[in-house]
């Protein structure tokens, strides 16, 4: 629901999977709200320590203009001096991931539980992060992609990305991880990210053709399947870079494997192990066995605490 009127402000990153942490909380309220496009000035490459629009480009600062919101949902660092300005124009604030200053100023902060925040009023410690897949999304996705439903079971969601701060998987890599993938699966619904690379993809279809399989790469025309695999989806292996995906593929109710890039940083290992201590995910190993696991909805537990403690 969306309104230029509304008294909910989503202030929306130009990184996707940044942005889906706020719309994915705001979506979850059940009110109306307004997404404010965000755009990065030179600026915004500088660690700014204070409420500022100085990030943004002059078309963004147009867009910010009374009346002022009531709550204001952001996400990611550069974001956070400009939730902190509208706060001083009395807007309540909600922030996702480690603001880089401040941290005592907003209402709510809602940080990673691999980030070891600090105990604190304002702090809420989640698994994973914020997103988009609902249950009503991904019961949407499951009518609309219900010819995938006639794939062999189990079916497993292949998600891939790749190195962080890299240019394409090792297509080795990438055919041992769709290998595995196949060897306990009926059938596989496999889906690349723009870190994948071509190479690394060709690799992964050579690995899925010997087991009935959609592929879906970056890039590729027509509409996404993405969610359609996850409604679908008996089971989910997903490359350990991307936050975004794991936390996704955790919305849905089949046992998770994380499956290892190569070239992850401490940040990335401390997600999994937090994901692993929770019960909710399993490295992946030859031939998994499955595991029983509740779904997450993370976003929905921070929208409920949202109500609960006025702030809407």
């Amino acid at each position: 629901m969306t309104g230029d009127d509304a008294s909910i402000w989503v202030l929306v990153d130009p990184r996707a999977g940044t942005a889906a942490q706020a719309l994915g909380i705001a979506e979850r309220l059940g009110k109306p709200f307004r997404s404010v496009t965000l755009e990065w000035g030179a600026l915004a490459a500088l660690p700014l320590a204070w409420p500022s629009l100085s990030g943004l480009t002059p078309a963004a600062r147009a867009r910010l203009r009374p009346p002022w919101p009531r709550l204001v949902v952001s996400a990611g660092r550069r974001s956070a001096p400009v939730s902190l300005w509208l706060a001083r124009r009395g807007a309540r604030t909600v922030h996702c991931m480690r603001p880089g200053f401040g941290r005592g100023r907003f209402d709510l902060l809602v940080l990673g539980r691999h980030d070891a925040p600090p105990d604190a009023p304002n702090i809420l410690s989640i698994l994973g992060a914020t997103h988009r897949v609902s249950p009503a999304a991904l019961a949407a996705a499951r009518a609309e992609w219900a010819a995938l439903g006639d794939m062999p079971a189990p079916r497993v969601a292949l998600l891939v990305g790749g190195k962080v701060r890299a240019t394409g998987m090792d297509p080795d890599t990438a055919a041992a991880i769709g290998a595995r993938a196949a060897g306990f699966a009926g059938s596989v619904l496999a889906s690349t990210s723009r870190r994948t690379g071509n190479a690394a993809a060709a690799a992964l279809a050579g690995a899925l053709r010997g087991v009935p399989h959609r592929l879906f790469r970056w890039g590729d025309t027509g509409p996404n399947p993405y969610l359609g695999f996850l409604a679908w989806a008996d089971a989910a292996v997903v490359t350990g870079d991307s936050v975004s995906m794991l936390s996704e593929a955790l919305a849905t109710p089949g046992p998770v494997f994380v499956a290892d890039p190569g070239g992850l940083g401490p940040r990335h290992r401390a997600l999994h192990a937090s994901l692993y201590a929770a019960g909710q995910a399993r490295p992946l190993a030859p031939d998994p066995p499955p595991f029983a696991r509740a779904p997450l909805d993370e976003s929905g537990r921070v929208a409920a605490i949202i109500r609960a403690r006025g702030l809407v």
